[in-house]
């Protein structure tokens, strides 16, 4: 199916761990939540400054995570669409965000050639590993 609605290229998707929902990040700075079978947005979350490169179901589904070239990473309530928190510390383009297997961290890849790790409750940055030569386009956690 075909679903119709961000105004600017799609950039990131994801869907949710039950596979129900789909969220999807855009050039024109949302992100919309889909509902799988109505093939319909269920709502559209705002507040990021220039484009998504980055969506990321927490593991119980209730938290969106969203990364974007306005240096951000963004934990976003999916059921009201609030945004509950705002992680600033890199110093360019977020490009890959990761929930951690227990939902109690995330990883973030950026153009700054670094990856921080965050905790959600705080929303503090936890730790900055630093030695790549480039970009850091892609980030994962091990079971």
């Amino acid at each position: 199916q075909k679903l119709v609605g961000h105004t600017d290229w799609v950039s990131c998707v994801a869907y949710s761990p039950d596979g129900a929902r789909i969220a999807s990040g855009s050039r024109d700075k949302t992100i919309r939540l889909w509902d799988v079978i109505s093939d319909k947005f269920s709502m559209i979350l705002k507040g990021h400054t220039a484009w998504l490169t980055s969506v990321a179901w927490s593991p119980d589904g209730f938290k969106v995570a969203s990364g974007s070239t306005d240096n951000t990473i963004r934990i976003w309530n999916s059921s009201t669409g609030d945004c509950d928190r705002i992680m600033k510390g890199h110093t360019n383009d977020v490009w890959s965000i990761v929930w951690s297997p227990n939902g109690m961290n995330i990883a973030s890849g950026s153009y700054d050639r670094t990856v921080r790790l965050w905790n959600i409750n705080t929303g503090d940055c936890c730790g900055v590993l630093k030695g790549h030569s480039g970009l850091v386009s892609s980030v994962a956690w091990s079971r």
